[in-house]
């Protein structure tokens, strides 16, 4: 549970089931115009992510809701970072949290249970890839000790626009 305010309705992280599919897609898809937190220029369907939804394992690279009152007010995902053994220890995460939510520490709250829930999942290290211009989302990372660790410069075009991303990264 995340809300300790005994007045407000209580706000759930559990892992996604295939029903939450439908919201997951429609907060990524919120996000794209702003072009801020996704490459993606325009929007996804839910067929074309459910592969993606599938190769979350709670165990191991889990995909987590945050809910509340039956709505889906955010979500975070592990993924195998590079796919390849030697980094089995490394995640990239990722993190979106539908508009009407945000600026509410929800995501502060999603990547500090990353952080926490990381050694139980066999994971050492945490990445975050970021567009550069995008900073609420680096004062999130950077506040919860997420320390520069790659910058590629111009690798995005957005809008006719080249995008930098930074790559932000922690111990954990």
């Amino acid at each position: 549970m995340l809300n300790h305010d005994p007045s407000s309705p209580t706000i759930v992280r559990r892992d996604a089931v295939a029903s939450d599919l439908t919201a997951i897609v429609a907060i990524y898809n919120a996000s794209i115009p702003g072009q801020l937190a996704t490459a993606d220029t325009e929007p996804v369907s839910v067929a074309s992510r459910q592969d993606w939804f599938e190769r979350h394992h709670s165990q191991t690279h889990p995909l987590w809701v945050l809910e509340q009152n039956d709505t889906i007010l955010g979500w975070l995902g592990f993924q195998p970072f590079y796919g390849r053994p030697a980094y089995r220890h490394t995640a990239e995460l990722s993190l979106y949290i539908d508009p009407a939510h945000q600026g509410q520490g929800l995501g502060k709250g999603l990547l500090q249970g990353a952080m926490v829930g990381s050694p139980a999942l066999g994971l050492k290290r945490l990445l975050g890839f970021i567009f550069a211009h995008n900073q609420p989302s680096l004062r999130l990372f950077q506040g919860c000790g997420f320390e520069p660790w790659g910058y590629l410069p111009q690798v995005a075009e957005l809008s006719h626009q080249e995008r930098d991303l930074v790559i932000l990264g922690r111990k954990v």
